[in-house]
């Protein structure tokens, strides 16, 4: 049994968080009573405020990426499950601007409702908002699936473009339109050769033999619909970019944001390898590289795998990407 460093059950995410807001008390506040984080230096021609938040497990995401140039809020609920509506409707209020609150939401069933909810209690008092949904893993991109794909690593680039449009003064209506589009224009893969431990047990998520990994595995411990041998990361890297260029397909006037991701317990050996691999292929197919980043972004507790996100940016979007950011985990 693996176990966690943890001072009992059900303190672990609130001990953390008064950890981090500590460790970046010049760039975030943490609210405990809500359980929300915030910015200290959000820009001043904000007219809208923007809202993220998902399951905690996922660090950095989300209370990483809050501060100048990217969310003036997070709202981290219990590890891999939905914030309540309470604090998203508290954390909203708190950093709404007079335009009102964007909602960065990935699309899973219980963050869609309690940030449905959040939203209708913002009306009430009224406090403009609306959503952008992300919805990038490819590999539940089937009509089979009620709730549709799943939200993964496009969640980053979309809330550093989103963040710097807000910077800019842009509108609520006008932040949608950019998201929307751009949440379109993202697709991820990920992969993974061993489950996470989950902190109640410490045992793994499911088993895997020597030698196998789940293909189109979930960031919660979902198991992916096939398993298949590891091979080499350059064979494996071939498959999944190819099988996201074909998704996207990038028009002659984009080029690709790359986010190579680690899921929890993959080595920056093994991270940089897949980048080199992921560039090759897009080399292959004479698809501009035009930014990238390599690390771990959106993690899955201890998981070992990896993910692939490509987002098709044109020159606007670039843009918006290069703007400064200045958060605990994001900054240039």
């Amino acid at each position: 049994m693996a176990r966690y460093f943890e001072n009992g059950a059900g303190e672990l995410v609130s001990d953390a968080l008064a950890g981090f807001a500590r460790a970046h008390a010049d760039l975030v506040r943490y609210d405990a009573a809500d359980g929300f984080v915030t910015a200290r230096h959000p820009a001043p021609g904000r007219r809208v405020g923007l809202l993220s938040g998902g399951g905690s497990g996922h660090e950095p995401l989300h209370a990483g990426f809050v501060g100048a140039g990217m969310l003036d809020a997070a709202c981290p609920g219990r590890v891999f499950a939905s914030p309540h509506n309470r604090q998203i409707f508290r954390a909203s209020r708190a950093v709404a601007g007079p335009d009102g609150v964007l909602h960065i939401v990935k699309n899973y069933t219980g963050d869609r409702i309690n940030f449905g909810i959040a939203a209708e209690r913002l009306a009430d008092a009224g406090i403009a908002c609306a959503r952008v949904l992300v919805d990038d893993d490819l590999a539940t991109d089937s009509e089979d699936i009620a709730a549709g794909r799943r939200g993964t690593g496009a969640t980053v680039l979309l809330e550093k473009v989103l963040g710097a449009a807000a910077d800019t003064g842009m509108g609520l209506e006008e932040l949608v339109d950019l998201g929307t589009g751009l949440a379109g224009r993202c697709r991820t893969l990920a992969v993974a050769s061993a489950a996470h431990h989950a902190p109640a047990t410490g045992e793994p998520a499911f088993e895997l033999p020597p030698g196998e990994l789940e293909y189109g595995v979930g960031i919660h411990g979902e198991r992916a619909a096939r398993t298949r041998d590891q091979g080499t990361v350059g064979a494996l890297v071939e498959e999944m970019t190819g099988a996201l260029l074909d998704a996207l397909r990038p028009g002659p006037e984009e080029s690709v944001v790359a986010l190579v991701n680690g899921l929890g317990a993959v080595t920056s050996l093994e991270l940089y390898a897949a980048f080199g691999e992921l560039g090759r292929v897009l080399d292959g197919r004479r698809v501009r590289l035009a930014r990238h980043l390599v690390g771990e972004y959106v993690t899955a507790l201890d998981m070992r795998g990896f993910s692939l996100t490509l987002m098709a940016a044109d020159r606007a979007a670039l843009d918006f990407y290069d703007a400064p950011v200045q958060t605990p985990a994001l900054r240039w």
